[in-house]
């Protein structure tokens, strides 16, 4: 981990980072493009997992030659989400995610978890990690523009109380480790439920790479 370092909070992505959804979620995709009629592929979708979600919807569509407006793009993400909800009926925790999470809350850490999804659906996701308490969430819907810009994690640093330089992000995909330079946060990258390998990790700005949540340690 970084060294001599005692973070004033951890700030977690949920899905492919505590929870193995990131198959789902690509499913969930790949189904409504096909429902709208864009083209899009399983390998193409799997690096874009963790972005925000209008902005996939845009980018897909215009690889495939179509424009959407932003009304578009927004019934896209919407119709995405519904289809990964259909889909999320027993998402399972990744290795390591729940021992990490009880061993921050036993050295007195802060933690919260920054998302790009939308409120109704991260429950089910956040119900696989079998916490005691619900957790601090900050979703994709209280920011105008989710990962890769900032806006969610220093939204969530400030609902923390926390100095955004001083905190960790964990996440698992290129748009979290973007993500966390732009914050200026510490960009932890975790393999166990990603989409891309280290080398992609490295090239987005991960100071850290993990191959498990077992490997996320901290100074008491």
């Amino acid at each position: 981990m970084p060294p001599d370092s005692r973070p004033a909070a951890i700030i977690f992505d949920l899905d492919g980072t505590l929870v193995d959804t990131v198959g789902t979620r690509i499913e969930a995709w790949a189904s409504t493009f096909e429902a709208y009629g864009i083209p899009a592929s399983r390998r193409q979708l799997e690096p874009m997992i963790g972005m925000d979600g209008r902005r996939l919807a845009v980018e897909v569509a215009a690889a495939g030659g179509r424009a959407l407006s932003e009304e578009e793009a927004e019934s896209v993400d919407r119709a995405a989400g519904t289809a990964f909800d259909e889909r999320n009926r027993a998402p399972r925790a990744l290795p390591g995610a729940r021992g990490a999470l009880a061993r921050l809350d036993a050295a007195g850490i802060t933690w919260a978890i920054a998302t790009s999804s939308r409120a109704e659906q991260v429950a089910a996701s956040v119900a696989a990690l079998g916490l005691g308490r619900q957790p601090r969430i900050t979703d994709g819907s209280a920011v105008s523009h989710a990962k890769p810009a900032p806006d969610l994690l220093l939204l969530a640093a400030r609902r923390l109380g926390a100095d955004a330089e001083a905190c960790w992000y964990v996440g698992d995909s290129t748009w979290d480790m973007r993500a966390a330079v732009a914050a200026r946060m510490t960009a932890v990258a975790v393999l166990a439920g990603a989409g891309v390998d280290d080398r992609a990790l490295r090239d987005a700005g991960a100071d850290v790479i993990l191959g498990t949540l077992d490997e996320l340690q901290v100074t008491a």
